[in-house]
């Protein structure tokens, strides 16, 4: 169960805290309660863990010396749980020692700030942690809805979800393939690292292990500092834009500037992009709802999608 607090008719954000410094509590549920935040205390790791049971939060401030279960084992446990992976954790510390932070880090943390605590730094982080949360989950989540073959990586090649249609393909290609453990051959490591965003069309070729599947990989967005989201195609790469065009009766610019509105770009975006004037965007985008029958760009970009998938 998510619990939705509202304030003038908008949604607030949820805060966890977890620390058992009564001052550092008072601090933090003032301060964010004050930005227009609802605020949750538990004062030791189990009861966070008990809470998160009922409740789940938007974001979590982790102290990481506790009495009983300390911040990371708590912050292990969370991630753990499906339902809860998504969330960030931001550790609040008073160890600087490098070995600490990497402990948070890997534990699951997303972030770590020392005490004593600056209440508008910690503010800051936690709307840049919350924006870059949302934009990954609310990605997988709406993907994961059309069952496409889609899958996320980071620029190591490190397969971080995919899709369970992308999971199957992957276990048929791969013997060693792990969801939660896998790594890109090298030669996708390298397309990566190279940027693998050049073009929309680009796309590199996966050869498998363990089949004679012909997979390849081609560039969809990027959706988190290191997150890069894929799709798998079974067969030879398409051309995105060739693709929508044939299957949605769309000009080729009609095509083009669709295809950037399915990778989330604005309006601005897309005309610098492409080199156009913002009103001609606008223009096309008028011809592009106008021939798919629909009023604004999330369904236009959900028919992309399906379209590009298709095939897949």
């Amino acid at each position: 169960m998510h619990m939705t607090a509202t304030v003038s008719g908008r949604a607030r954000d949820l805060v966890l805290v977890v620390d058992d410094a009564p001052d550092t509590l008072k601090l933090l549920t003032e301060s964010f309660e004050a930005a227009g935040m609802t605020v949750l205390v538990a004062m030791e790791g189990e009861q966070a863990l008990s809470m998160v049971e009922k409740i789940t939060p938007d974001v979590i401030l982790m102290d990481a010396v506790m009495p009983g279960i300390d911040g990371f084992e708590t912050c292990r446990r969370l991630k753990s749980n499906n339902a809860l992976s998504h969330v960030p954790v931001i550790f609040m510390t008073g160890l600087s020692d490098t070995d600490h932070i990497v402990k948070g880090l890997e534990a699951g943390g997303v972030d770590y700030v020392t005490k004593p605590i600056a209440p508008d730094e910690l503010l800051a982080r936690v709307r840049v942690h919350l924006n870059n949360a949302r934009r990954a989950h609310g990605a997988y989540a709406a993907l994961d809805t059309l069952g496409r073959h889609l899958l996320a990586a980071d620029r190591g090649g490190r397969v971080l979800w995919c899709t369970p249609q992308a999971a199957r393909l992957l276990a048929v290609a791969f013997k060693d393939f792990d969801s939660g453990a896998f790594t890109l051959p090298a030669a996708v490591r390298d397309w990566l690292a190279r940027g693998a965003r050049s073009a929309p069309a680009e796309a590199v070729a996966l050869e498998p292990t363990a089949s004679h599947l012909k997979l390849s990989l081609s560039y969809i967005g990027q959706i988190g500092p290191d997150e890069i989201l894929l799709r798998l195609v079974e067969g030879a790469a398409s051309d995105d834009q060739a693709l929508l065009k044939q299957k949605l009766t769309l000009t080729l610019r009609e095509a083009e500037v669709l295809l950037w509105i399915a990778r989330g770009k604005s309006n601005r975006d897309i005309a610098e992009i492409l080199k156009l004037s913002p009103r001609t965007v606008n223009k096309h985008l008028e011809q592009i709802y106008a021939k798919l029958g629909v009023e604004n760009r999330t369904a236009a970009a959900a028919l992309a999608m399906q379209a590009i998938g298709g095939r897949a």
